[in-house]
């Protein structure tokens, strides 16, 4: 059994403490977070022992691996600590508010042969993952153009404070929502070499930023553009929709299905579509999980961590700590250019057949394999 530990007890930490404890391999053994009353209550209820300073839990707990699912302004510190107790670490996002220092904890992490995920789990829907292997296999040919659009009604009204109101603490639409979006945009075609005209503006927040506008340059111009808004109340929850175009034709994602327009035959035989629209659905491409809870590709990646514990395989995670800091990269050049900073980015050089240059070429991003 995976000795786990929960550090804060939000919206997401209890999500993971459910389907964490769901898990057949798991075995949660304690929870921490400074709210006394919610821990106290927790603790006549559940038979876990209960903590209001994560330093005393990992202290005196006996763990594998811990989730960290505080305001990301901890993320840092807790991960930190994890780290040199060499502990497996489950991160949500984002993952560090610095890049440079969650390149630090990610080389830690590697060095120490320790597994780490980052929350990023819109690389587990099936149309996306989907999306991918279309993109690898070079079915919709060089592509020239990607579009990331991410949706919401978390903010529709001038109301009381919470961390996701404060920029210090890692709130506002662009790490909430954008950074969602940036990340799958990395997963599909890797990360931008520069970003242009980016708007972080705010409609009913006061320390925050309510929309994100932005445009990508990739190498060999290919360009990208990026929307978010999580002040929009026509969506009932988070929506996020990425369409890609190629030379020979486009696909268009979200999280209920994927639509591939294939301008060739060629695209038939090799993946079973038809010239023209095709159209696969997520409900097609999923595998069953377990246990079900805000959506499947929440297991998913719950399971993806857990097996790599437990097979001692951490390059089979799909979101890392590599993968985040990329990232986190892009996410502070958004912030740099819309204040006027250069944006050049300083990521790693792409491969041409990383973007479907390529016919038919596969390939991988560093920390998605």
């Amino acid at each position: 059994m995976v000795r786990t530990a929960i550090i804060g007890l939000g919206k997401m930490g209890l999500s993971h403490m459910s389907i964490f404890s769901a898990h057949p391999d798991v075995e949660i053994v304690a929870v921490c977070d400074p709210t006394k009353f919610l821990v106290d209550s927790l603790g006549k209820f559940v038979p876990v022992r209960t903590y209001t300073d994560y330093n005393k839990l990992l202290k005196n707990e006996v763990l594998d691996a811990v989730v960290v699912a505080t305001p990301p302004k901890f993320h840092s510190e807790i991960v930190g600590a994890a780290l040199q107790r060499s502990l497996h670490v489950f991160c949500e996002k984002p993952f560090c508010l610095d890049p440079s220092e969650g390149a630090r904890l990610a080389r830690l992490a590697r060095a120490k042969g320790i597994c780490h995920q980052v929350g990023y789990h819109f690389r587990y829907v099936g149309a996306f993952k989907e999306a991918r292997k279309l993109l690898n296999a070079g079915v919709i040919g060089r592509i020239h153009n990607i579009r990331a659009e991410a949706y919401g009604p978390v903010v529709l009204r001038t109301a009381g404070a919470t961390w996701r109101s404060h920029k210090v603490e890692g709130g506002g639409c662009l790490y909430d929502y954008a950074s969602h979006a940036i990340d799958l945009m990395g997963f599909l075609v890797g990360p931008p070499v520069e970003v242009r005209g980016t708007i972080l503006n705010t409609i009913f927040s006061r320390d925050v930023e309510d929309e994100v506008y932005s445009m990508f340059l990739y190498e060999n111009g290919i360009s990208g553009q990026l929307i978010a808004n999580w002040s929009d109340e026509s969506q009932r929850k988070m929506s996020l929709k990425v369409s890609v175009w190629g030379e020979k034709g486009s696909l268009q994602a979200d999280r209920q299905e994927i639509r591939i327009y294939a301008r060739e035959a060629s695209a038939v035989t090799d993946h079973k579509l038809n010239k023209g629209w095709n159209v696969k659905y997520t409900t097609d491409l999923t595998e069953e999980v377990w246990f079900y809870l805000r959506g499947e590709e929440y297991s998913a990646q719950t399971s993806c961590f857990i097996s790599a514990i437990t097979g001692n395989s951490p390059q089979t995670i799909c979101s890392n700590f590599e993968s985040a800091v990329d990232t986190a990269l892009v996410t502070r050049k958004l912030v740099d250019d819309a204040q006027g900073v250069s944006a050049k980015a300083p990521t790693r050089r792409i491969k041409k057949h990383h973007l479907g240059l390529v016919p038919g070429a596969r390939f991988s991003i560093r920390g998605s394999e």
